[in-house]
């Protein structure tokens, strides 16, 4: 991996954690706030929800941004992105939740470049690829 690899592939990670951990911020800002949009969203248990929004967002959105397990945690914010899209934006009359979901699909698949590839350069892993899957 080339200077220009490692530093595209460096800011690629950070820019894909950055809504996660900024919106985990937020979600630690506003805990009332955030369980009141879960509880909108007619999902069960509200608290449980907040809690795993805020692991994912938080601990897995930091893991991305270092470089730290960071195949593992691309899968699980890739997960987390997809159940979110499906219950927070699936109303496909509103132009503007169509939108919504199409952000997270493209999130996705920043994700599963990480997966696929490996964190690249500048990352606590070394840049090192790991097989989830054969």
């Amino acid at each position: 991996m080339n200077v220009r690899q490692r530093w595209v592939s460096f800011l690629g990670r950070v820019l894909l954690s950055l809504i996660f951990i900024i919106s985990g911020i937020a979600k630690i800002m506003d805990p009332a706030g955030t369980i009141a949009y879960i509880e909108s969203a007619h999902l069960p248990l509200p608290q449980v929800a907040y809690v795993v929004a805020l692991v994912v967002e938080l601990g897995l959105g930091i893991a991305l941004l270092v470089g730290f397990k960071a195949q593992l945690a691309a899968a699980g914010i890739a997960v987390f992105t997809f159940v979110t899209a499906l219950m927070f934006h699936s109303n496909m009359a509103d132009p503007m939740q169509v939108i919504m979901f199409l952000k997270n699909i493209t999130i996705i698949g920043g994700l599963l470049v990480i997966i696929a590839f490996g964190p690249g350069g500048y990352s606590i892993d070394g840049g090192k690829r790991v097989t989830l899957m054969e």
